[in-house]
């Protein structure tokens, strides 16, 4: 298992739960969290190993957010 940080713009429990389908339909993914407490709003992605960082930015483009990879 490997953990993929990112940086996004989601704001509250409504963003949340319109990126859920998205994150959730990434075979890779085993749970992932957003800390809404942040500043930055990180998204803190469990996933086995193979999870490109691409893909999950992309299922956050796909639902109207961004995300940006930090470590």
């Amino acid at each position: 298992m490997e953990t993929l940080k990112f940086k996004t713009n989601i704001k509250c429990s409504g963003c949340v739960a319109a990126v859920t389908p998205g994150l959730n339909s990434l075979p890779e993914v085993e749970s992932w969290t957003v800390d809404l407490e942040s500043a930055n709003k990180i998204l803190s992605v469990s996933a086995w190993e193979g999870l490109a960082a691409g893909s999950v930015k992309e299922a956050l483009q796909k639902a109207g957010y961004s995300a940006e990879q930090v470590d």
